[in-house]
């Protein structure tokens, strides 16, 4: 009898070894994994409370007449409005352009103002507020660059793909946002650390001087969604897609568990692609903050690695459930280090030929 339970006792030792050496390599993602459908949940549920009614405008497919600019879309301005006095922002995350139109009712857009090419264009709607101004929004089938100017009757535009404009083009995410705080430890919030990091990079590249283009899915509290996130990388055909995040351990109790991770797409098998990518910033992150290497990580299972079509790597740059990390991390020094790693990482990749 004590033979037989010494036998159980061994094969269960066994088989509870097999288990950890299979689970130990993703504990590391289960902070990712269990928030990643209820965040998506909250994003959504934020993105709908910020849409507002539009209606359908249309846009007339014609050959401009002569003597006016060739340009890819045209828009008759308003009686009695100028150029200088419409508003234009491109919101690279949703790829829509929104043009504000002051003095504008609704017949001026039963008027078709708009003419020219709508081969870049999934969608097109206008609403015309109380004050009798105008909105129209212009959503894009991928990222665009616009080129802009007007006269005194019309507005133009141009659409410029990113490579068109810039070398290389870089996606930086910050991870959550909004409703969606990510770790939660002695009040501090990830999406805070997150977002620091990221803005601390923007700084650098800001100041970099060189042509390249970055495009960030969030530089305030805000929530975009996981499709958002990872369409921004995809409809700009970034060369690289940076997600920040930071880690804690699979109870959230604070533990001697520290370090820097990377998690990369196992199906991503190019010999420039994810994994190697996802090696040059562990290299370089863990350098600049004096780190623990965690190693990397498959992350197939988080759903803007395993739908990136471009090379993607998420840095978990340190448990917000250790101490000391957590203290680091919270400090405006630590972050910009961060930065300068996750910098240092993007200009080591180019120069191996991504």
């Amino acid at each position: 009898m004590e033979e037989k339970a010494m036998k159980f006792a061994t094969v269960t030792a066994v088989l509870l070894m097999i288990t950890v050496c299979v689970l130990l390599p993703k504990l590391p993602a289960i902070h990712t994994w269990a928030v990643e459908r209820e965040e998506e949940r909250i994003a959504e549920a934020e993105l709908a409370e910020q849409r507002i009614n539009m209606s359908d405008l249309t846009i007339k497919n014609t050959e401009v007449e002569g003597g006016t600019k060739q340009r890819q879309l045209r828009l008759k301005l308003p009686a009695g409005v100028k150029g200088s006095d419409i508003t234009i922002s491109n919101d690279y995350v949703t790829q829509t352009v929104r043009i504000e139109l002051p003095q504008t009712e609704v017949n001026y857009f039963e008027s078709d103002p708009l003419t020219g090419s709508s081969n870049h264009i999934d969608n097109l709607s206008y609403a015309v507020s109380r004050g009798s101004s105008g909105l129209i929004e212009i959503t894009m089938d991928q990222v665009y660059e616009l080129d802009m100017d007007y006269d005194e009757n019309y507005y133009y535009f141009d659409f410029l793909t990113p490579h068109e404009v810039y070398d290389k083009v870089v996606v930086v995410d910050a991870g959550h946002g909004g409703r969606a705080p990510g770790a939660t430890k002695q009040g501090i919030n990830e999406k805070d650390i997150d977002l620091g990091i990221v803005l601390q990079l923007k700084k650098i590249f800001d100041n970099s001087g060189g042509n390249i283009g970055v495009y960030y899915t969030r530089t305030d509290d805000s929530n975009p969604t996981f499709d958002q996130r990872v369409q921004l990388a995809n409809k700009s055909q970034a060369d690289l897609f940076i997600s920040i995040h930071n880690n804690s351990t699979k109870s959230g109790r604070m533990s001697s568990t520290h370090g820097t991770q990377v998690m990369y797409s196992e199906s991503d098998t190019k010999e420039l692609g994810s994994k190697a990518f996802a090696q040059i910033c562990l290299d370089h992150v863990t350098e600049a903050l004096e780190s623990r290497d965690k190693g990397l990580v498959e992350g197939d299972e988080i759903y803007i690695i395993r739908t990136s079509e471009v090379p993607v790597a998420l840095i978990e740059v340190g448990f917000m459930t250790n101490q000391e990390e957590l203290n680091l991390l919270n400090s405006t020094d630590y972050q910009k280090k961060a930065a300068e790693g996750v910098y240092d990482a993007v200009l080591d990749a180019f120069a191996k030929g991504y």
